[in-house]
This record gives structure tokens, sequence and C-alpha cells, in this order.
């Protein structure tokens, strides 16, 4: 039988840190899955989805902790196997404006009041071409709750988008 393990890493960036993580989850049988790493302001940070047997599920968990003395604080949970899918329709949003404070808090506030999960989300500022300051973007993958109003959200949405100034799009 396999143990979902997720795990954490954040570290000083240097080469070598994602090959240190693959060889202790292959060391104890297992595979890595899914991923998402970047480096951000001179550190490394990622997220890992692992599969490992169950019976070396602990002893793995133990080995990835045990990397803080190399210097990566890792942080592991054992994923649960009976986890059933999320039901519900996937949407996705985008967002574009100017970067200003507060623009995460607000939208997010919108997604949580209607009980919105968020699966996945990237956000960048960029510099602005034309007009000079800074560009705030957002992707993010949302699961609607069965039965919810997906128009009512995407109401919801446009209203706060437009005191923010920004541009929002909800789709399926």
């Amino acid at each position: 039988m396999k143990q979902p393990i997720v795990l954490t890493v954040i570290a000083d960036d240097k080469p070598g840190i994602v090959q240190r993580l693959s060889g202790v989850v292959h060391d104890y049988g297992g595979t890595w899955n899914q991923s998402s790493m970047t480096h951000l302001a001179g550190r490394f940070a990622g997220m890992l989805l692992g599969v490992v047997p169950t019976d070396q599920a602990e002893a793995c968990v133990d080995a990835l902790e045990a990397l803080d003395a190399e210097g990566l604080s890792v942080v592991v949970r054992l994923g649960d196997k009976t986890a059933a899918p999320e039901t519900g329709p996937e949407y996705h949003l985008e967002l574009v404006g100017n970067d200003r404070p507060g623009i995460m808090a607000d939208i997010t506030a919108v997604l949580s009041e209607h009980h919105v999960n968020v699966h996945g989300l990237e956000t960048l500022v960029e510099g602005a071409s034309m007009a000079g300051g800074n560009v705030f973007r957002a992707y993010a993958s949302l699961r609607l709750p069965e039965g919810a109003d997906a128009t009512g959200i995407e109401e919801a949405l446009e209203a706060i988008a437009d005191d923010l100034m920004v541009d929002v799009t909800f789709e399926r």
C-alpha cells in the first residue's frame, strides 16, 4: 500500500536542493508526483506531493525532517489516503490591475464568504511598461461547493473588482 506525503521546504537558495529532496524520497522507495518550487527573495521555496510505501512513510518523514541540519527547513505531513475527491464545479479566476495593498485580502474574502476552495494560486507583480508603477496579476483554480450560485459569486467578484480597480475574469 502507498502513503502520500506532503511537504514544504524553504532554504537559502543554492544548487542541489531539489536533488537532495528527491534523493530522500527515492531512498525510501517513493515517487515524486507533484510539486511547485521557486526562488523568492534569495530563498528557495517549494511544495511537494510524494508517495512512499506505507511501511517506509515514517522513516521517510524522519529523514526529510532531518534535512534541517543541512539548512533545509522541511515540514512534512502524511496525506490522507482515504480523502474523497472534491465535488462541485471547477472555475478559473484571472485578475490584473495596478498593484496596491489588500487586493488578495479583498478577493479572497469574497471567495471565503461563498465557501469557494482555492486549489491553486499564482501571483506576480511586474513593471507596467507604459504607465510606470507595478501591475499585479493573479491566476487561481477554484472549486465551488456543490450547488453554489456561480453567477452570484461572479457578481460579487465584479463588484469588488470595481472598488479595487482591477479586471477580473471568472469562468469555468
